[in-house]
């Protein structure tokens, strides 16, 4: 059996309250991640979706062991690193980076890129200053800048340039994961499917896996391998991504890609949208936590906790009635999902000619 590249095991990240400025005392905790196992493999992408305030950015943080867990296991390439100390986890760095969601807050304003990219090899020691500068120029052909663009600024790039700083800065230490926080979220339509073609192109010329958080199902779509939806700190389904598009199991997952708007009310489909508050996450309910919001809850459904069960080939749902619930039968995606396609389709027609133009230059 082939060893993850990522393995989350039952891992758990509880902020604990307090009350009091003498005798402060723990009244409860924030249970931000609950129990969540999950696994990427080497060149693999996994997305993982789920309203704001689900735990995404929180798990996100724990596989790149930026946090403590409070409970679980964290493995990578087959060890162990959940109690691994500073020291330890320095090697571990270079293996795993991050792209951060907001372009320009990533980036220090008071550094020219050059010195933004060179900046990790500093950290580790790698190369001298030529091989450092080399590497940097290489670095920005990888992404679409010049080579000129070295010596200028964070503030005199565009948001979609900015991130592609980001992503050449992730790439400086050849990392084998690369954990996506919302990389598109903060850009316009036409430039998200730029950067996600230029993910895409990354992955498949370095064998790259990534763990892709995000709010946008039609990037998600077009970017990842399986797809995990999380819901007030769980996994409530996961499954590969045509199928999840496809034939939705869990209730939660079906509201989230209904929610999305169609061009044409009548095409509208017949599941309901999301309702209701989303529970604290200090005091989940008890039971199935979707079922104060889910329109097929049962009186089972607010005693007994499913637990995230084999329904199908590579496809997990934690509910009860999972086999019985009907599926809507398409994911339409509405106006937003329909640019996005059109753009992403255009790229790829734009890149190829100008591969061709360039073959035959040569």
């Amino acid at each position: 059996m082939t060893v993850p590249l990522l393995e989350l095991d039952d891992v758990r990240k509880h902020y604990p309250v307090h009350r009091g400025l003498v005798l402060r005392r723990q009244v409860g905790a924030v249970r931000a991640v609950d129990g969540v196992s999950l696994r990427i493999a080497a060149g693999e992408t996994l997305a993982v979706v789920g309203e704001s305030g689900c735990g995404k950015s929180t798990l996100a943080r724990l596989a790149l062991r930026l946090i403590e867990p409070s409970a679980g296991a964290i493995r990578f390439d087959g060890r162990d690193v959940t109690h691994d100390g500073r020291s330890a986890l320095k090697p571990l760095r270079r293996q795993m980076q991050v792209i951060f969601q907001d372009p320009f807050a990533s980036l220090n304003p008071r550094m020219a890129v050059e010195e933004i990219l060179a900046e990790p090899m500093l950290v580790h020691g790698i190369g001298d200053a030529a091989s450092r500068a080399a590497r940097v120029r290489e670095l920005l052909g990888l992404v679409g800048l010049a080579s000129y663009h070295a010596d200028r600024f964070p503030h005199e790039f565009s948001g979609g340039q900015r991130q592609r700083i980001g992503i050449a800065r992730a790439l400086a230490l050849k990392p084998r994961l690369i954990v996506c926080d919302e990389p598109v979220s903060a850009l316009d339509v036409s430039i998200q499917a730029q950067v996600v073609n230029l993910l895409k192109d990354l992955q498949a010329e370095f064998g790259l896996a990534y763990l892709f958080i995000s709010h946008g199902l039609a990037v998600v779509k077009h970017m990842a391998d399986r797809v995990a939806v999380m819901y007030l700190g769980q996994v409530v389904e996961t499954a590969p991504a045509k199928v999840l598009y496809a034939q939705p199991r869990h209730p939660y997952t079906q509201a989230l890609l209904a929610a999305a708007p169609v061009p044409d009310p009548a095409q509208r489909h017949s599941r309901p949208t999301l309702g209701g508050d989303v529970p604290s996450p200090m005091t989940p309910p008890a039971g199935c936590r979707f079922h104060t919001r889910c329109g097929f809850a049962q009186a089972r459904c607010r005693e007994e906790a499913p637990g995230l069960r084999t329904i199908g080939p590579q496809h997990e749902a934690a509910c009860h009635f999972a086999e019985t619930i009907p599926a809507f039968a398409r994911f339409g995606g509405g106006a937003r999902h329909e640019r996005l396609q059109a753009r992403l389709a255009l790229y790829e027609q734009k890149r190829a000619a100008m591969i061709a133009a360039e073959t035959t230059a040569a």
